[in-house]
């Protein structure tokens, strides 16, 4: 008989005190950037989501790296070790910290001010504990040679909790003016002081350290330069932007520029002595190139500014450099080098850890920049956002290496250590090879050496991904990339029966508020004209003309050059987006000299008011034809929808009426609301359907209900093809700013307090006003009265009108410019409470807010069977029960976008219909029913 003995697994050699240190300490920072990519994936569905990545990154992950890694840092500089006494008072600070953020995350998201200004205090109290702890060290310890690095810690850790103090005075609300100030001053201590300082500080030191260098000479004394005039220009940008100054504010961003200068010269030395190749040292190279570029622009962008709502916007660029760009990649980067250097474990461990977490570095720094790139750089939206998704996966790589590298980690510690021998030692530094682990025979596993061709092919296969990330995201919204590709297409030429010349016309024509500049151009017949069209306006346009012939989308800011053709006949064109034509975005081209045809070359020319071919910007997902052809539709070829209405007909067995109760409003003060653009085809009366623009997705937009001071965050996000833009009545400040239109793929924050009672209109107030309400973006927003009387139902009816295009289609214009609808519908659906009745019940007391968006008709609401006890109109009551007439009303009349509320109780069960009492609108369907029960 032959008996096998499996072997036991080796034990783990122990780690040291430091490496299990290390691990629990880090943890936290784990913890952190997994919620953030978890935020990051789910942002659409998540409140608050832009404040949550920017903050679970900073806040949470990397002040948490800092206050460890400054702290190991500072007991290396300083020749000190660590003490028992010494470890306990930081996990203190470290727990401090961490359930700080916590709190601060989880009154923001709640909006609870109390819980948020705890969280403040507990981040100042534990980063100011941490800078005071190491300052107290630096001064005990003996004179070392870079103590000055300590210093740029010590004034980080103590910046922050001004910073955090600035963070809580956000949450509790500012007016317009001083909040954009504060939430750049708050950028400014945080961003630029606490992680700035503490970057520049660490590379210092560490940049030369992970190139495997010794370190310039000059760098001390470059390190207290830099100090100085980082803090210098960091309190001279911050004054400058909290008196409103946009110049004084660059000056002192130009001296904090300069400081980082500074130091970037003994770092370039270092890197010329032994260039990157790893991914640790590629990453920090990347990220101060993004903090350099990033300060540079933002430096541009206050001195060239000539108002603060202009440096505002504008500076709005550099939030994802220096966020994604320059926080995150240092952070990666510094761990990727740091995390095997503390695990330890010896030689074998160190490199086993380190070849994991070198794992695709070229790919991957590559991928994450170049789609950073992209995504900050004008692009189609679909590019920005394939580009970011991109960007995230390249960081996220990252958590499962880590892992990876703990495990091998572990696998290396189960095998004996046998120290080099001094030719493994020698053939390291000769070759750049690994030290082999002779133990047992077996090699330590390699770290990848990725030199010569091996990394050019692997950055061009990442480049390569990122080309079909820009061409994936043009294919599949072609007309926003403005390339003219539909200036190719075939239709009617220019060129009538006119000879070619041989000569070549070039024409600069600017899309500039609402307008063609010059709106005539004159050629000489027989030329080749080709139009250089740049869009210098706020939102997006094109140029169709009626040969076929098209610009493409044209974004704000860009310019796109097309060729016209041989012009021997007048040549018509217009902007294809919807409304812009009827708001006078004409042009003609006229020939001049022999040859010329005076008109439209008989048959086979196109006639005026022709739709582009498809394939042109003018087809693109139903924006064609803003001109309208037999049919008068805008939005596309085809009949009006008006042909298959039938306002008899019932809703389908599936149908489900847009919900009309009005939920009580909410105890908290602060009103966080992310509101997407959606173009969604959507039934607006049995059989009918339209293409809206909507704010959330439905028409009406989502109800927002608050109280009399409290605050509102509405982050508008662009998710559509052409510029829009949202005004809340319920808010008092200059529109300039938070009003304009932004850009497809753009986000904006508009930020207002309520101070007066009411039920206010929002819609979009991009040109022309009223296409775009007309087409569904609108919305209310109800601020109760004070001291408002509970009642046992609410309701809010928002009335509006359709002015029918084809089925499928958007709005008509003509249609539109003669006030008079096809529909008038409450809640966006036609009779949609015939089908689907409000509920009461006898003696209930029902309150109906009303509020009528237009764009062109008023409403007079009535309750037939029903009389008003209470009436609320525009901001005051205009009727109360037990008043002295014993007086009741019959109607709410309200013009367009005004609003109110009207109260009343049922006598009997039975169905009481209610409807704009301007009977030819309660007919084309303004028009329900209640409900009522005993």
């Amino acid at each position: 008989m032959k008996l096998e003995l499996s072997a036991a697994p080796a034990p783990l050699r122990p780690l040291s005190d430091r490496s299990a240190w290390h691990l629990r300490a880090n943890a936290p920072v784990v913890g952190w950037l997994l919620a953030t990519v978890v935020v990051a994936v789910g942002h659409r569905w998540i409140p608050a989501s832009p404040w949550l990545l920017v903050h679970l990154l900073l806040l949470g992950a990397v002040t948490n790296a800092i206050c460890v890694w400054s702290q190991h840092f500072t007991d290396a500089l300083l020749s000190r070790r660590a003490t028992p006494a010494s470890r306990r008072w930081q996990v203190a600070r470290l727990v401090l910290l961490n359930v700080a953020v916590a709190a601060t995350v989880a009154g923001m998201v709640t909006a609870t001010w109390v819980v948020t200004l705890v969280g403040a205090v507990g981040v100042g109290i534990a980063v100011a504990a941490h800078g005071t702890a190491l300052w107290l060290q630096s001064r005990r310890a003996l004179a070392a040679r870079f103590r000055v690095c300590v210093a740029f810690y010590v004034a980080a850790a103590w910046l922050l909790p001004v910073g955090a103090g600035l963070g809580a005075t956000l949450a509790r609300g500012l007016d317009e003016a001083w909040h954009v100030r504060v939430v750049l001053a708050h950028a400014g201590f945080n961003l630029l002081g606490f992680v700035g300082l503490t970057v520049m500080g660490t590379l210092l030191t560490l940049w030369p350290t992970m190139l495997r260098t010794r370190m310039a000479d000059d760098a001390p004394r470059a390190a207290r330069t830099t100090l100085v005039l980082m803090l210098v220009g960091l309190a001279g940008g911050i004054v400058g932007v909290l008196v409103a100054v946009p110049p004084v504010a660059a000056l002192g961003l130009a001296t904090y520029l300069a400081g980082v200068l500074v130091s970037v010269r003994p770092l370039l030395t270092a890197a010329r002595r032994r260039p990157p190749a790893t991914f640790a040292t590629w990453s920090a190279a990347c990220a101060l190139g993004w903090l350099l570029g990033s300060l540079a622009t933002l430096t541009g962008v206050l001195a060239l500014s000539g108002d603060w709502a202009t440096a505002t916007v504008r500076g709005g660029i550099v939030t994802v450099p220096l966020v994604a760009g320059f926080a995150a990649q240092v952070l990666l980067g510094a761990l990727t080098y740091l995390v095997p250097v503390v695990l330890g474990g010896g030689p074998a461990a160190v490199r086993s850890t380190t070849a994991v977490l070198e794992r695709g570095a070229v790919v991957r720094v590559v991928l994450f920049n170049g789609a950073l790139a992209l995504f900050v750089l004008p692009a189609p939206s679909l590019v920005h956002v394939l580009a970011s998704l991109t960007a995230l996966g390249a960081l996220v790589a990252f958590l499962p290496l880590l892992v990876g590298a703990v495990l091998a980690h572990r696998r290396a510690r189960r095998t004996p250590f046998v120290p080099p021998t001094p030719d493994d030692v020698a053939a390291a530094h000769a070759l750049g090879r690994e030290v082999h682990d002779r133990a047992g025979g077996r090699q330590a596993p390699p770290v990848e050496a990725v030199t010569g061709p091996r990394r050019k092919g692997l950055a061009v296969a990442a480049l390569s991904v990122l080309l079909l990330v820009a061409a994936g995201g043009v294919a599949l919204d072609p007309a926003a990339l403005g390339t003219g590709s539909g200036a190719t297409s075939a239709a009617a030429g220019a060129e009538g029966t006119v000879a070619a010349t041989g000569r070549t016309t070039t024409v600069e024509v600017e899309a500039a508020n609402m307008r063609f500049v010059p709106s005539e151009i004159e050629v000489p017949a027989g030329d080749t004209l080709v139009l250089v069209v740049t869009n210098t306006d706020t939102t997006v346009h094109d140029l169709a003309l009626d040969t076929g012939r098209t610009s493409g989308r044209i974004a704000p800011g860009e310019t796109e050059t097309f060729e016209v053709g041989v012009v021997g006949r007048p040549v018509d064109g217009w902007c294809t987006v919807v409304g812009h034509r009827q708001m006078g975005m004409v042009l003609t081209i006229t020939p001049t000299g022999a040859g010329a045809v005076p008109d439209a070359a008989g048959p086979d020319a196109a006639a005026p008011g022709t739709a582009a071919p498809a394939g042109g910007a003018g087809d693109h997902e139903g924006m064609a034809g803003t001109d309208h052809g037999a049919s008068g539709a805008s939005g596309g070829a085809g009949p009006s929808a008006a042909e298959d209405l039938d306002l008899l007909a019932t809703p389908g067995k599936d149908f489900a009426a847009h919900p009309a109760e009005l939920p009580p409003a909410s105890a908290e003060t602060v009103h966080r609301v992310r509101l997407p653009v959606a173009e969604v085809v959507t039934e607006v009366a049995p059989g009918v359907t339209q293409r809206l623009w909507t704010f959330g997705g439905t028409a009406p937009g989502p109800t927002l209900r608050g109280k009399v001071g409290d605050r509102f965050e509405i982050t508008l996000v662009n998710d559509g093809t052409i510029g829009h833009s949202i005004d809340f009545h319920a808010g008092a400040l200059a529109p300039d700013g938070p009003m304009r239109t932004i850009a497809p793929g753009e986000e904006l924050t508009y930020t207002f307090t309520a101070t007066r009672s009411g039920v206010w209109m929002y819609h979009c107030s991009t040109m022309p006003m009223s296409a775009h309400i007309a087409n569904g973006m609108f919305g209310a927003v109800v601020i109760d009265p004070p001291d408002l009387a509970p009642v046992d139902r609410e309701y809010l009816l928002v009335q509006s009108e359709y002015y029918l295009g084809p089925q499928g289609g958007e709005v008509d214009m003509d249609r539109l410019a003669t006030g008079d609808p096809d529909v008038v519908a409450f809640n966006g659906y036609a009779n949609q409470y015939d089908a689907d009745p409000l509920p009461a019940r006898v003696g209930e007391r029902v309150r109906v807010w009303v509020l009528p968006a237009g764009p062109n008709r008023g409403t007079s609401f009535h309750v037939v069977g029903g009389q008003f006890d209470t009436v609320f109109s525009e901001g005051a009551y205009r009727l109360r029960p037990g008043n002295a007439e014993a007086g009741g009303s019959q109607v709410l009349g309200l013009a367009v976008a005004q609003g109110g509320f009207v109260e009343m109780a049922f006598p009997e069960a039975g169905r009481y219909p209610f409807v704009s009492h301007a009977m030819i609108d309660a007919e084309r369907g303004a028009h329900g029913f209640f409900a009522v029960t005993g």
